[in-house]
């Protein structure tokens, strides 16, 4: 069974919006792909007479979201790709009435 078809059951919306909440969360994921030369930081030299400029990126450490029952799968994958690609651990608290979606996101994620 897919995810769109977990949120239709779940949450009762059609199939043609199960797939787009499910769209646009992969969206991120696919962006959040793209972090890694980003996290590296930048450096510039020569700035100003003998002036280098070094920034380094680093984790926040432990993130945490809490997700709505209207979209199970968008909300939660706008958050987690971006804080665990970014080397931060994240505490996510889902909606108690959509509990399978996110069970079954948590699957992919293994």
């Amino acid at each position: 069974m897919d995810l769109a078809e977990i949120i239709c059951r779940e949450h009762g919306k059609s199939i043609n919006d199960a797939k787009g909440d499910v769209f646009r969360g992969y969206e991120v994921v696919e962006h959040a792909c793209s972090f890694n030369s980003l996290a590296m930081g930048e450096t510039m030299e020569n700035v100003s007479k003998n002036i280098d400029i070094y920034s380094y990126r680093k984790p926040l450490g432990v993130c945490g979201g809490i997700t709505p029952f209207n979209f199970p799968a968008m909300c939660p994958l706008w958050m987690y790709p971006l804080a665990i690609t970014l080397g931060n651990t994240f505490v996510l608290k889902p909606s108690e009435k959509v509990p399978a979606t996110m069970g079954m996101l948590v699957d992919l994620l293994e």
